[in-house]
């Protein structure tokens, strides 16, 4: 992205998620065998999205970059040929990363497990947001999922490449505000009641300001005043408020 359209407002990505969720989020994707990840693969993809975060502004912490490291160190050992008469058998390079992934995985489900639950205190103020009965799923269908801010980010990178060459040019001189964007999206999801993702970044006219949009958004599931949802993975994403 141009520097003329980048903005100086930055949100930390580590309040969503963290380098070894990216990492979960692409062996999910490309249905990849957690035993056997193929290194060069997700280290690209891996630094593909860094690149795509690092142009949003985002603000990354130390952890993905240490990640990066981490796979291009494993990338280069398994380029390297095998000695020719070992002396003992080497553990493969992967398998300390294949632990971690394992561990967080784990935790992660017990913690999205006991997040479901409504505490007390938690939820005095709120109460969880009902989904309209046109986005419900049938009886024996597959339940809808609350996406990632990867497939947000992911979703977000392929509108804006789809753009007109032209538009991306163009310097938007309208002074944003994020605040204004983020209040613009709660008055339009007061009307109706979730919006689809595309819908909601696609229409814009300009680069600088889908950015903006993009922000308020994830400023917005920050602050847990609206949630992203899928009608199945990979899918459809629309945003819902948080609340009632």
């Amino acid at each position: 992205m141009d520097n003329e359209q980048t903005t100086d407002y930055a949100i930390k990505l580590d309040i969503f998620e963290g380098p070894l969720d990216l990492l979960l989020y692409l062996i999910k994707k490309n249905e990849i065998d957690i035993y056997n990840i193929p290194i060069a693969l997700v280290t690209e993809q891996y630094l593909e999205y860094l690149k795509i975060i690092k142009e949003l502004n985002l603000d990354l912490a130390g952890e993905y970059l240490v990640m990066a490291s981490t796979l291009i160190h494993i990338k280069s050992r398994l380029l390297l040929p095998p000695p020719e008469e070992p002396e003992e058998e080497e553990e493969d390079p992967r398998a300390e990363l294949v632990r971690q992934l394992l561990e967080h995985k784990t935790f992660k489900e017990a913690a999205e497990n006991l997040g479901s639950r409504p505490l007390l205190e938690r939820d005095v103020f709120t109460r969880a947001a009902i989904l309209p009965e046109e986005m419900k799923e049938p009886a024996g269908e597959e339940e809808l999922v609350e996406a990632s801010v990867f497939e947000l980010i992911e979703a977000f990178h392929r509108i804006v490449s789809q753009m007109d060459k032209k538009e991306l040019m163009e310097i938007d001189l309208e002074k944003l505000s994020l605040t204004d964007i983020i209040n613009e999206i709660m008055d339009r999801l007061t009307v109706t009641k979730n919006l689809n993702f595309e819908d909601l970044l696609g229409g814009r006219n300009d680069r600088r300001r889908i950015i903006y949009t993009f922000l308020a958004l994830l400023e917005l599931i920050k602050l847990r005043m609206v949630k992203a949802y899928q009608t199945s993975i990979f899918g459809v994403i629309r945003i819902f408020p948080a609340v009632e």
